[in-house]
C-alpha cells in the first residue's frame, strides 16, 4: 500500500510580540503601497508604519478605503491606486478585511497588469487576532452579495508582523468574534481530510492558548501577556489551515454571512457545535476519525474522555461554556427573523455545498444535511 505524501509549507517569515513593528525599518525598497482602513489611521497605527518606512528611506502611498467584507468594487479601486503608485512593496495593516483586500488587489494586479513586472514584497500586519490571514493563501472577497474564497500561493504574504500593540484598542465584540474564529480555524484544520502531524501540532497549541487566554482578554484587553498569546495563536491557526484546509463550518458561515451581513467569527461560533456533532456522527456510532480527534482535544484540555463519545461531548460542552462566558448568542434566531431565515435555506445550503472549504471537511455532506445543520442552529 503506497503512503500518502504529506506537504507542509510556510512561505511567510514571522516577527512576533510587541515592538516587532520596528522590523519595518529593515525593509529594502523604493515605494510601499499601504492598504488599511480609517480606524488604523485614527488610532495612529498607520502613521507609525509610515514613520518606520520613512526611516528606511522608503516612500509611501496609502489606500484607506477598506470596509468590512471587502467587495470587488473596493478591490478595483485599490487596484487603480496600486497601479498608479507602482510600488515594489505592498503592506496591509488592519483586520482580516484589510489583508484580504490587499490580497485581492495583488491577485487582480497579476491578472490585469503587465505580468512582466516583479511581484511586490508583501507585508501583512494584523490588527485583530482572528483570521490568520497574515500567513495564508486564502482571501475572501464579496462579489454580487456572495462571499468568494480565493486560494492561491501567489497571494500569501512574504512577511507577517505580529505586534499585539495594534489590538489594544479593538472593541470587545471584535475581540470575541475574531478570537472564537481562531478556535474554529484550529478545530477544523485538526479534523480536516488533509491534516498532518505538522498542522495538528499548530492546531493543538492554538486550542490550548485560546481556552486559557481568550476569556482573560475578553475581560481585560490591556493584559499584554494574554494579548500576545491570542495574537500568536491566531497566526498558528492560520498556518494550520492554510496547509490542511478548513471544513463546512466555514462553508456554512460564508453563505449565511454573505446573505445576512453578519460577522464571520460570530457565524462560525454559532455553527461549530452542530458541525462537530455531524462530523463525529454523534447521533450514530461516533466511531469516526474526526470523533477520535475531537476526543483527543478533550483529553488535552483535561476534560472527561473515557470513551470517544464522552470526549466529543466534553469538547462540545467546553465550546458551549466558552461561548456563554464570551456572551455569544445561543442561535441565529437571536439575529435573523425566522421567515427570512427559512426563505434563504435552499440558497445557503447549495452555496455551502459549492464552497471551496467543503472538500476538506472530514465527512462529505449532502445539500440536505447542510440544510439540517442550518435548521439545528437557528
Amino acid at each position: 500500500m503506497s503512503k500518502i505524501i504529506d506537504q507542509f509549507t510556510l512561505k511567510t517569515k514571522i516577527f512576533a510580540n510587541q515592538g516587532s513593528l520596528k522590523e519595518l525599518e529593515k525593509l529594502k525598497g523604493r515605494k510601499a503601497f499601504i492598504v488599511s482602513d480609517k480606524v488604523m489611521a485614527e488610532f495612529g497605527y498607520l502613521s507609525q508604519v509610515i514613520d518606520h518606512l520613512t526611516k528606511a528611506q522608503i516612500g509611501t502611498e496609502s489606500f484607506t478605503g477598506i470596509q468590512p467584507d471587502p467587495d470587488t468594487k473596493v478591490v478595483a479601486e485599490g487596484l487603480k491606486a496600486f497601479q498608479k503608485a507602482d510600488p515594489d512593496i505592498l503592506i496591509a495593516i488592519g483586520g482580516g478585511s484589510a489583508i484580504d483586500a490587499a490580497k485581492g488587489i495583488l491577485y487582480a494586479a497579476s491578472q490585469f497588469i503587465d505580468c512582466s513586472k516583479e511581484r511586490p514584497y508583501f507585508v501583512a500586519i494584523p490588527s485583530t487576532s482572528g483570521t490568520g490571514s497574515e500567513v495564508t493563501d486564502f482571501s475572501v472577497i464579496t462579489a454580487g452579495g456572495d462571499k468568494i474564497c480565493l486560494v492561491d500561493e501567489f497571494i500569501a504574504p512574504d512577511l507577517a508582523i505580529l505586534d499585539a500593540t495594534c489590538i489594544k484598542n479593538v472593541p470587545n465584540k471584535v475581540v470575541v468574534d475574531t478570537g472564537i474564529d481562531v478556535l474554529v480555524h484550529a478545530t477544523e484544520a485538526y479534523v480536516s481530510s488533509k491534516a498532518t502531524d505538522f498542522t495538528d501540532a499548530m492546531a493543538e497549541k492554538t486550542i490550548q492558548l485560546l481556552f486559557e487566554h481568550l476569556p482573560i482578554l475578553n475581560q481585560d484587553i490591556q493584559n499584554s501577556y494574554s494579548r500576545d498569546r491570542v495574537h500568536n495563536a491566531s497566526c498558528m491557526a492560520g498556518i494550520a489551515f492554510t496547509n490542511a484546509g478548513l471544513g463546512i463550518t466555514h462553508s456554512l458561515s460564508h453563505a449565511i454571512g454573505g446573505k445576512f451581513h453578519l460577522a464571520h467569527g460570530r457565524c462560525n461560533a454559532l455553527l461549530l457545535d452542530a458541525v462537530i456533532e455531524y462530523n463525529a456522527e454523534l447521533n450514530g456510532s461516533a466511531n469516526t476519525l474526526a470523533a477520535e480527534k475531537y476526543a483527543k482535544l478533550a483529553k488535552m484540555l483535561n476534560l472527561p474522555a473515557r470513551t470517544i463519545r464522552e470526549g466529543v461531548v466534553s469538547y462540545v460542552d467546553a465550546i458551549k461554556g466558552l461561548k456563554r462566558e464570551l456572551g455569544i448568542e445561543g442561535g441565529f434566531g437571536e439575529l435573523i427573523a425566522e421567515q427570512d431565515y427559512q426563505d434563504s435555506l435552499v440558497y445557503m445550503s447549495q452555496a455551502a455545498k459549492n464552497d471551496r472549504c467543503t472538500p476538506s471537511n472530514p465527512r462529505e455532506p449532502s445539500v440536505d444535511e447542510l440544510r439540517e445543520i442550518y435548521e439545528k442552529v437557528y
